[in-house]
Formats: C-alpha cells, sequence, structure tokens
C-alpha cells in the first residue's frame, strides 16, 4: 500500500526545502492533491484519505486525475455536474469550488487552483459543522420570515376586523337612528356600496299579505324586481342563507335568472332578513370572482351586515306598529283624538305663518244610542266601522279623517276654504247616507250623520275655539233635524 509522503528525520527535512514542504503539507488539517497538467498524482498527504473517507487502492502516487474523478463520481461524492464544471474549469486554467457529500453525511470544501506549470492544486476542508451551522441559519431565517409572514397577515386581518367593525358600527349607529323605514332603505343605498365594494345588491321586503316581497332598495346595479314570489329563492325556502359559488353543485334562484342577466353568475349570496324569528326580507349580493371582492374575502362580511339591517328594519317595523297603535283607533283604522290634536296644532301654526286657510268637518252619527239599543252594540261597530272605511277611501291624500270618541268623527282639511270645506262636508254626509251596512247577513238601517263646519283663522285662531266653533255648529244642524250641514258663523275681527 502507498503512503502520502515519506518520513524524514527532522535535521535532513531541514537541509531540504522540498523535504520541509512535504512534512508541513502532511501535518496540515486539509487534504491536499497535486496533480500534474496531464493529470498524474504528483502527491497528497495523509489527510485526504481521512477527509475522503477512502484508503490507498482509491489514491494513490500511481493514481490518474481521470481515475480519482471517476471511482468520487461513482461513488456518489460527486455529481456530473460537478465533474463537468471540474474539467471545464482544469481546461481553462480557472480555480473552482464545490461541496462534496460523503457517504457518512460528512460535506467537504473541494477547491481547486491552478498551477504556474499548469498542473492543479486542490484542497479538501471538512465544512460539515460549518454547513450544518449555515443550514440552521437558514432555517432559521426561513422560520423568521414564516413568523414575520404570518404575523404581517394577522395584523393585516386584525386591521381588517378593525375597520368592518367600525364601518359596522356606523352602519348600526344610522340605520338605529332612522325614523322610518323609507329612511333606513335610504341609509342602505348610500352604505352599501362603501361597505361591498364591487358587490351589486338587492333588498326585498314582505309585502303585508306576506305572499310576495317587494323591491325596495338596489346598489350598484339597474336590476330591482317590482316583487318576487316567496319561493322564487333557494334561501327563503330552505330557512337559511344560501351561496352560489362557480363549479360547485348550486342551482340559481328564480329571482335571479328571472333578470336576464347577459352574463352568467358566477357568485352570489342571498341572505333571509331575520329579526325576532321572522323572516321580514330578503338581501341578495352579487360578487364579482375576477376581482378582490369576491365571495371568499366579503361572505362573512356581507352577512353581518345582513344581520345589522335586519335587526334594524324589525325593530323599524317595530316602532312603526307601535306608533301606528298609538295614533290608530282600532276600531275603525282611522286617526284617533291623540292624532287630530297634535295634527291640528301643527296646521294652526302652519297656516298661521302662512296666511293660508283650512276648515274642520264635525260630524256625529245620528241617532246612534238608539241604534245600538235596537241591534246591538257589535252591529254599532259594524256602521262605525263602514264609516271609517268610507272616509279612508272616499277623502283625499291631504284630508285627515279621525275617530274624535265614539260615534263622532273629524275631518281635516288642509289648504281649503270654507267655501271648500263646506262642500266636503256635504260630501261626507250624502256618501254616508247612501252606505249600506251589512251586518249577520242582514241590511242594517240607513245610518246619517250631521255635520258642523268650522274655517281658520274666520272662526278662530286657536285649537280649541275651532273645535268650540265646529261643535257648534254640529249642534245646530241637529237641531235642525240632523242629516244636515251647518257652518259655524264668522267671529267678527276685534276692534
Amino acid at each position: 500500500m502507498d503512503t502520502a509522503l515519506d518520513a524524514r528525520p527532522a535535521d535532513a527535512a531541514a537541509d531540504d526545502p522540498a523535504a520541509l514542504a512535504r512534512q508541513v503539507i502532511d501535518v496540515m488539517e486539509q487534504g491536499v492533491i497535486a496533480w500534474s497538467d496531464d493529470g498524474r498524482c504528483l502527491l497528497f498527504n495523509a489527510r485526504v484519505w481521512s477527509m475522503l473517507e477512502i484508503d490507498g487502492t482509491f489514491l494513490s502516487h500511481t493514481t490518474t486525475r481521470a481515475d480519482f474523478r471517476a471511482r468520487t463520481l461513482a461513488r456518489g461524492d460527486i455529481t456530473q455536474d460537478n465533474l463537468d464544471q471540474i474539467e471545464r474549469m482544469t481546461a481553462s486554467a480557472q480555480p473552482y469550488a464545490f461541496d462534496r457529500t460523503l457517504p457518512s453525511g460528512r460535506v467537504v470544501l473541494t477547491t481547486g487552483r491552478p498551477m504556474r506549470d499548469g498542473g492543479t492544486v486542490v484542497t479538501l476542508t471538512d465544512v460539515t459543522d460549518a454547513r450544518r451551522a449555515q443550514a440552521d441559519l437558514a432555517r432559521a431565517k426561513l422560520a423568521a420570515e414564516d413568523a414575520e409572514r404570518r404575523t404581517r397577515d394577522i395584523l393585516a386581518q386584525e386591521r381588517t376586523r378593525q375597520a368592518e367593525a367600525r364601518r359596522l358600527a356606523e352602519l348600526n349607529e344610522w340605520l338605529q337612528s332612522c325614523k322610518s323605514l323609507d329612511e333606513l332603505y335610504m341609509v342602505v343605498e348610500r352604505f352599501m356600496p362603501l361597505l361591498l365594494p364591487g358587490a351589486k345588491g338587492e333588498l326585498y321586503i314582505y309585502s303585508n299579505s306576506r305572499d310576495a316581497l317587494d323591491g325596495q332598495v338596489k346598489w350598484n346595479t339597474a336590476h330591482l324586481h317590482p316583487t318576487i314570489a316567496a319561493d322564487s329563492c333557494w334561501a327563503l325556502r330552505r330557512g337559511h342563507s344560501y351561496q352560489h359559488r362557480d363549479g360547485g353543485l348550486c342551482l340559481p334562484c328564480d329571482h335571479v335568472t328571472a333578470h336576464g342577466h347577459t352574463s352568467r353568475l358566477r357568485e352570489y349570496i342571498c341572505v333571509p332578513i331575520v329579526a325576532h324569528g321572522d323572516t321580514v326580507g330578503l338581501l341578495h349580493i352579487r360578487f364579482d370572482p375576477d376581482s378582490d371582492h369576491g365571495i371568499d374575502a366579503l361572505e362573512e362580511f356581507a352577512m353581518r351586515c345582513g344581520e345589522q339591517i335586519s335587526m334594524a328594519i324589525a325593530n323599524a317595523k317595530l316602532r312603526d306598529e307601535l306608533r301606528d297603535q298609538s295614533i290608530r283607533d282600532p276600531l275603525t283604522g282611522l286617526y284617533n283624538r291623540r292624532y287630530f290634536l297634535d295634527a291640528l296644532r301643527r296646521q294652526v301654526s302652519v297656516s298661521g305663518r302662512r296666511g293660508t286657510d283650512f276648515g274642520l268637518v264635525s260630524l256625529d252619527v245620528d241617532h246612534f244610542k238608539t241604534f245600538n239599543d235596537n241591534h246591538g252594540h257589535d252591529a254599532g261597530d259594524a256602521a262605525l266601522r263602514a264609516i271609517g272605511t268610507w272616509l279612508s277611501d272616499a277623502l283625499g291624500s291631504g284630508e285627515i279623517p279621525c275617530r274624535y270618541g265614539g260615534e263622532e268623527f273629524v275631518v281635516l282639511a288642509p289648504d281649503a276654504g270654507a267655501d271648500q270645506v263646506q262642500a266636503l262636508a256635504e260630501r261626507i254626509r250624502d256618501g254616508i247616507a247612501g252606505l249600506r251596512v251589512t251586518y249577520l247577513r242582514e241590511t242594517l238601517p240607513r245610518v246619517t250623520v250631521s255635520c258642523g263646519v268650522a274655517s281658520f283663522p274666520a272662526n278662530g285662531l286657536a285649537t280649541g275655539q275651532l273645535l268650540r266653533e265646529a261643535d257648534s255648529a254640529l249642534y245646530a244642524a241637529k237641531g235642525a233635524g240632523r242629516n244636515a250641514v251647518r257652518i259655524a258663523v264668522p267671529r267678527a275681527p276685534p276692534p
């Protein structure tokens, strides 16, 4: 078996520089191999064998460079790319360096440097610990970058949630400040394009008959049905929100296909508007899947918007119902005394500022106590309901009919002069006299009314004074034989 370098006495090495050089090379921590220009092994130190985990059969003074490279390639120390690089750089007398991985897993840095005579000196350095530290550092860097990326994502998501919460809070504040459903619909129309940019939507509310939903609000679209059937939406039929996604097992809603969209709708959601356990409407939102505002990005936020709108609509309906109960007469459906007095005070103030006229018609059912005694109170209620229905249907939108109490009614006629109010009273008297009231399949006797008319400002400038004048005219009509109209005498102007 060949040895790397011959051992010689120290004094001999001191006299021979070449021998000294060989001893220095032999004790180096690195492995060293010198190849001649024609590929012969000029020298190598003993460290090469331990560094490359080989023996003299793998590398000796008779081993050629080509054989050595072929053996290292066959053993898997180097790759074909490494070999091609080595041969290319050697041929052009260029230095090269690469890592080789030994069968034990150790990593050896192989560096080749050209010599002046055309040969190459190859040094072999164990860099296993260094490469492991580099790998650990790289993994730590990647882990740190990944943690930083996750932190940024979490912070971005948190900022998005906070922004959504602020926008929802602002929406809720506006919704809760609405005095009517019309104001609420206006807020929804203004806010939804800001809350869900890029999305298009429609809001439908159940009609009083509960057999259809009326279109109330749209945003970012021209499509809004006047009405849709309750069974035209999968969300309403299934009782929970419905997501239509591109490529999923989804069926389009009839109210969507009825729009006749020129392009296929790929992503939309339908959210039932539910409050206090009752479904009051439907929120339909269409998304653009090719933008950053697709269903995956906005679905959860859209659902939360639907919840806010649901509660606001329910509260508005409840307020309307309570207000309606407080100002409506439950028997006739007309406004009650409380509402009339408020309306009369407002009208006095408005007409006083503008200098316009208005009138009152006070009417009372003739002989109503006798009617009740002869036919019963239920029949009397039927007669009062019939009068209330006629007043609601026959009077104009500006005239306000009210049930003042018992069998007494009053009509407020804004912006009407004395002659117009008198004509209105005659029309009321004549219309009610022509009513045919049926109770328990029997036609009740005809009912008539007596009417008293008072005008502002001719009969007074205060609400109490006007009511007294109208009542005085009413009593005059009753004294004249009933089923008659009498006008209050104008008051003389103050001196």
